[in-house]
């Protein structure tokens, strides 16, 4: 796997700053960004305990946004930077609205379907395969879950 570019780092860190308003919302730490030629088209951090919705995941909602501020139904030359491997929903949404490429954060060994517990973004009987990079800011993505589940217990 080549190098994270400037590019996928500072997604990544736009990432990692909703993370931590997520974590200050009393949320899991999880923070996404969806950029295309250098735009942000849409940001979230998960909501599930504000929205009483166990699907407002952070990859959903800025797959969302993105579609509804652009105007599309598909994210072909879109990156989604998101701070943990997503799970099986999002990873049906993200292949869903087509989204070209996924770069993440942490693994997540228990629910990750991009590569850890399943690979729904590259399953070869899929119409579309997302480019999958994971593992940028690792430790930094993996820290701030840690710390926040540490606290609650």
């Amino acid at each position: 796997m080549p190098p994270p570019t400037a590019e996928d780092l500072e997604g990544m860190r736009a990432a990692v700053a909703l993370a931590m308003v997520a974590a200050d919302r009393g949320e899991v730490p999880v923070g996404a960004v969806v950029i295309q030629g250098g735009r942000q088209l849409g940001l979230a951090h998960n909501e599930t305990i504000a929205r009483r919705d166990p699907t407002a995941h952070a990859e959903l909602l800025a797959v969302q946004r993105s579609l509804a501020f652009a105007g599309l139904d598909r994210l072909p030359d879109a990156t989604l930077y998101v701070t943990l491997e997503p799970c099986a929903m999002c990873a049906g949404a993200i292949v869903l609205a087509k989204v070209g490429r996924v770069v993440f954060g942490a693994w997540d060994d228990k629910a990750g379907m991009a590569g850890s517990l399943g690979d729904l973004l590259r399953h070869p009987r899929l119409n579309h395969r997302v480019e999958t990079q994971g593992g940028v800011l690792a430790a930094e993505c993996g820290a701030l879950l840690k710390t926040f589940f540490e606290r609650r217990r």
